[in-house]
């Protein structure tokens, strides 16, 4: 028996493929090499996108529930004053320790059907034109499952990666990171993540719902384990007046900054930490993992359904190298920014008081620590040559729809519960304008691959939409719907053939 689509790996990456495919009507089957879910925060911080990933599985009410918005990122400057930076509603991520993350997908995924075979391990992976092989030693002893498709999500170490011979290129960042996580004693303020700059290092300082907080910092590497190593550094770079209680975790870990090459080979794709692995600082790793299960699993059920082309699969290796890259920069140059010397720092602590006085922090730096900041160039035709379509609408408007590759804008208002598979065209303007009408014929024609909506909107233009949050293309006048139809129309398996 052949499956459709084989997940290795039931970390929460793992996990949210398998509840997205199955929301999708695509089964699926999900190996762990792990003979029990694992314990403990890990990944804490989860940023908007990833909670729209949450949102579409029905889960964010209940992932609310059990973690903490974070309102305001709070930066204490050396020998200055303290920048509060409230991040607005669209850009609070959500802190959530990952075996709650866990728990939630999980129990998801059962309540759709699937479920997780643990104390499975991958032993050999072998490639076909048609499909996969994967032989994997249970507690049953030796299986091999065929697979039509199969999506790695096995972390840094990924035996899949390994036995598909792709490259984990980059290097190690020189330095080491301590985590600590428990009660600590003294007045704080819950709600912010603290970022200490102070004259001897930094130090990050995140209070939970449960009451405990997460310290983290860059050390020496023979910094010891102890309580009093941890107060030392509270001491020498927190706020002063706070002292270790009860330490839950107490670890020290390297990271490097690496990007599989490629990120898929033929029917097996890499996604989460089998894909990319980058400095935790930013708390962006997870998040960027979510974001490619959302970006894949779309396109994949539409292939499977016979709905798309095998072409728009092709889309996948480009759009997540794009968003890898532009997050390990970022987290690489927040380590500079966290790591300079007393002289730079001065500096950096000055622009800082300059960027916040400017607003600044808050216009550019919340999103771009937020995810939203993420650009695919190029589109999903093999081309890459649609981007915004010619038109000549009013300028003001013009200069306000995005382009292709960017985050659809805020100002959207939500399509309805649930993962979604179809492409959206939202037009804009007069209610009995040309391009409403077209708008809905075209949807009418395209069932299962177009719906349409309207917003009222001063002047005319449209977006057309995709199912992963992000922009396939935009314009002003109805000659741009005609390249928007030539575009689906080649992504689009025709009717009564097959891809």
């Amino acid at each position: 028996m052949t499956t459709p689509v084989l997940i290795v790996g039931a970390g929460p990456v793992g996990l949210a493929a398998g509840c997205e495919l199955l929301r999708l009507g695509i089964p699926v089957r999900i190996l762990d090499s792990a003979a029990e879910r694992p314990r403990g925060t890990r990944a804490l911080q989860l940023w908007p996108p990833a909670l729209d990933v949450l949102r579409g599985l029905g889960l964010l009410d209940s992932a609310e529930s059990r973690g903490l918005r974070v309102r305001t990122m709070s930066y204490h400057l050396a020998g200055s004053r303290r920048l509060k930076v409230a991040l607005g509603s669209a850009n609070e991520p959500l802190l959530l320790p990952q075996e709650q993350t866990n728990a939630l997908l999980e129990q998801r995924l059962e309540e759709l059907g699937g479920k997780v075979e643990r104390s499975a391990e991958v032993t050999r992976v072998r490639t076909r034109a048609d499909g996969v092989s994967v032989e994997v030693r249970g507690p049953a002893g030796t299986e091999t499952v065929h697979a039509d498709w199969l999506i790695a999500a096995d972390g840094v170490r990924s035996r899949v990666r390994e036995e598909l011979g792709i490259e984990f290129a980059g290097d190690r960042v020189p330095m080491t990171f301590l985590l600590a996580e428990g009660s600590i004693v003294g007045s704080y303020e819950r709600g912010h993540v603290h970022y200490f700059f102070g004259r001897s290092g930094a130090l990050v300082f995140a209070p939970m719902r449960n009451g405990n907080v997460r310290i983290a910092a860059a050390v020496p590497e023979n910094t010891s384990l102890t309580p009093e190593s941890v107060q030392t550094l509270l001491d020498e770079r927190g706020p002063g007046g706070l002292r270790v209680g009860r330490l839950d975790a107490l670890r020290t870990f390297t990271s490097s900054e690496r990007i599989a090459v490629p990120l898929r080979r033929g029917r097996c794709f890499l996604v989460g930490d089998a894909a990319h692995t980058h400095s935790p600082v930013g708390g962006q790793g997870l998040n960027l993992g979510l974001q490619d299960v959302h970006n894949l699993a779309w396109k994949l059920a539409g292939v499977i359904q016979r709905r798309l082309t095998l072409a728009i699969l092709d889309s996948y290796e480009r759009e997540r190298r794009q968003a890898a890259e532009q997050i390990v920069h970022t987290t690489h140059q927040m380590i500079r920014m966290f790591t300079l010397g007393p002289t730079a720092a001065r500096v950096r602590n000055l622009s800082w008081r300059g960027l916040d006085a400017t607003g600044v922090l808050r216009r550019w730096f919340v999103p771009l620590l937020a995810g939203w900041r993420i650009r695919y160039s190029g589109s999903l035709s093999a081309d890459g040559s649609v981007s915004r379509l010619p038109g000549r609408g009013p300028a003001l408007l013009l200069r306000n729809l995005p382009q292709a590759g960017a985050r659809t804008p805020h100002w959207v208002p939500r399509s309805g519960p649930g993962v979604q598979s179809a492409f959206r065209l939202l037009t804009l303007g007069s209610p009995g304008g040309e391009l409403v009408r077209r708008g809905r014929s075209m949807a009418a024609h395209r069932s299962g691959l177009l719906t349409h909506d309207h917003l009222p909107r001063r002047g005319a233009g449209f977006l057309l939409l995709r199912p992963d949050g992000y922009v396939a293309a935009s314009g002003t006048t109805p000659t741009g719907l005609d390249r928007v139809e030539h575009l689906l129309d080649r992504l689009a398996v025709p009717q009564g053939s097959e891809s």
